[in-house]
């Protein structure tokens, strides 16, 4: 939900030439690790060897890379990223070519990756997804996940199946996931006939919020269709979207579905009760009784919002129990219900949709919370549901641990079906 955490989930430094699909995380942080451009080497190399000598030699060279990637990005971040790969998967092995795909192979783990080169031989994009942590079974990466400092819960579900869990009864701190309930009311909505996909809905000042999204720049009195706020909602993980149509359904009706969230938080209102300026605001939340709450809330529509840098990355958790909370049952529940929507599937989050007939996801994170939630049908039909949530209120969260733990048990999956 913050501006660098909420879609999930991985640094990305992004190319100047070339688009590769990314996670904004987690929510869209869901980040994926994404390297861009830069300078010149004077032979040609092949794809594969270019990702090689990434890992095995003593220094990487700026002159394997485009010139225009070191504009953006210094080579000193490049070098920290691949040490930092290194790091958590444990010694190179060797790098997996299949077709333009390529996995990086670490005694710990691997990486997908991509890249590309210019006719000079030089990194004009390169991409590193989520790493994928090396587990046994199931039962490995829960006990990995149970060893976790604070509270977490993880479900794997093959249809009605429970394959593996741990706590997914209790109710956690979910970040932006708390984005599909709101989705499930609108299409509820939908279904009967009260709303239309094409409904044009007017952005309003009072609903614009701060990143993660776009929205939050636009002119007040742009003119958006439902799903076009539904699509960023979901994708980019859309705080301004989100409350745009949080106010549209009602929180009511959001409450009715959502029993651990009364009163149901507006992204806005929840960016304001943590700005470092209202710290006396969030105590008085904190302590009060529901009626109380609402009141509060009440006050807080001619307040404006705090500093964005007020959330940038690396602070410390704040009042985790100002959150939304949901069990991961609930979660696997929630994405099962609006899976078949086209718009789950723009962000697939960790999960190669190569390997999958259809994937939908949504993730979220702020300081002290993660959480990663997606639906899998396999190609020979099969259904499954991933849902895994940290929350840590004494330090940051580990995501790069976190999200190769998750990543692991989708591995697990499509490696067994």
């Amino acid at each position: 939900m913050y501006k660098h955490s909420i879609n999930f989930l991985f640094a990305a430094l992004l190319t100047t030439s070339l688009a590769f699909p990314h996670l904004a995380v987690a929510d869209g942080k869901l980040q994926t690790q994404l390297i861009a451009e830069i300078p010149t080497p004077a032979k040609s190399i092949s794809a594969k060897a270019a990702l090689e000598r990434l890992f095995t030699s003593t220094e990487i060279q700026a002159e394997w890379f485009a010139a225009e990637f070191l504009a953006q990005v210094p080579i000193e971040q490049v070098r920290k990223l691949i040490i930092d790969l290194k790091g958590q998967l444990g010694n190179y092995q060797a790098v997996q070519s299949n077709a333009q795909d390529y996995l990086i192979l670490f005694n710990q783990g691997a990486v997908p990756a991509k890249i590309v080169l210019n006719s000079k031989g030089q990194i004009s994009g390169l991409l590193f997804q989520p790493p994928q942590g090396k587990v046994a079974n199931l039962d490995e990466a829960i006990a990995q996940f149970k060893a976790l400092p604070g509270n977490v819960s993880v479900l794997v579900k093959e249809g009605k199946i429970t394959k593996a869990a741990l706590n997914p009864q209790t109710p956690l701190a979910v970040g932006s996931a708390f984005k599909l309930v709101v989705l499930k009311a609108l299409k509820s909505e939908i279904l009967s006939g009260k709303r239309s996909w094409k409904d044009v809905v007017q952005l309003n000042s009072s609903m614009k919020s701060l990143p993660s999204g776009m929205l939050q720049n636009w002119a007040s009195g742009s003119y958006l269709t439902v799903q076009t706020l539904a699509a960023l909602m979901i994708s980019i993980s859309d705080n301004t979207a989100t409350d745009t149509l949080i106010n549209l359904i009602g929180r009511q009706r959001i409450e009715s579905l959502s029993p651990h969230n009364r009163p149901f938080l507006t992204t806005r209102e929840l960016f304001i009760l943590k700005g470092k300026e209202n710290r006396n605001l969030l105590k008085r939340y904190q302590t009060s009784n529901q009626a109380q709450r609402r009141a509060v809330l009440n006050g807080l529509a001619t307040k404006p919002l705090p500093d964005v840098s007020d959330f940038d990355e690396g602070i410390n958790p704040v009042a985790l129990d100002v959150e939304w909370f949901f069990t991961a049952s609930e979660l696997c529940g929630l994405i099962s219900n609006v899976a078949d929507l086209p718009l789950m599937s723009i962000n697939p989050g960790v999960a190669n949709p190569k390997n999958w007939q259809k994937v939908a996801f949504k993730g979220g994170s702020e300081p002290g919370v993660i959480n990663l939630t997606t639906w899998l049908q396999a190609k020979n039909g099969k259904n499954y549901c991933v849902v895994a949530t940290w929350n840590n209120s004494k330090a940051p969260i580990e995501e790069s641990k976190f999200m190769s733990l998750y990543s692991s048990i989708i591995t697990q999956i499509a490696t067994s079906k």
